[in-house]
């Protein structure tokens, strides 16, 4: 039947060319290692259209606040709408382009309340 890493599923691990297969203990990833961020396939099929066509237009961040400054208050949706994550929302708060003026709507950061 086999060894029992094969029977969870898993691989057998086979030493590279530079390794010896005779570790004795397991060399743990520095505690600061993190995997890089993966771009989904249709994200990066867009980017790519964008990079070719040559002209990058505007970013997300000058488009939600363009559209912030055009109608004032604007909701989640219709930011979404445009294209813009709603984590960015977050971080453009963060960055004090948008103000969070309620749950789910914000206002460009430069608007003076009335």
């Amino acid at each position: 039947m086999g060894s029992s890493a094969n029977a969870c599923g898993r691989g057998v691990w086979l030493p590279g060319t530079d390794e010896n297969a005779n570790y004795e203990h397991a060399i743990p990833l520095l505690p600061g290692t993190q995997k890089p961020a993966q771009m989904r396939k249709r994200d990066r099929e867009r980017a790519e259209a964008r990079h070719i066509a040559g002209d990058p237009g505007p970013s997300l961040r000058e488009r939600a606040v363009l559209l912030a400054r055009e109608r004032g208050v604007v909701l989640t949706r219709e930011l979404t709408n445009i294209g813009v994550p709603r984590c960015y929302l977050t971080r453009m708060c963060n960055e004090g382009l948008l103000v969070k003026i309620g749950y789910g709507r914000y206002r460009a950061a430069d608007d003076k309340v009335a």
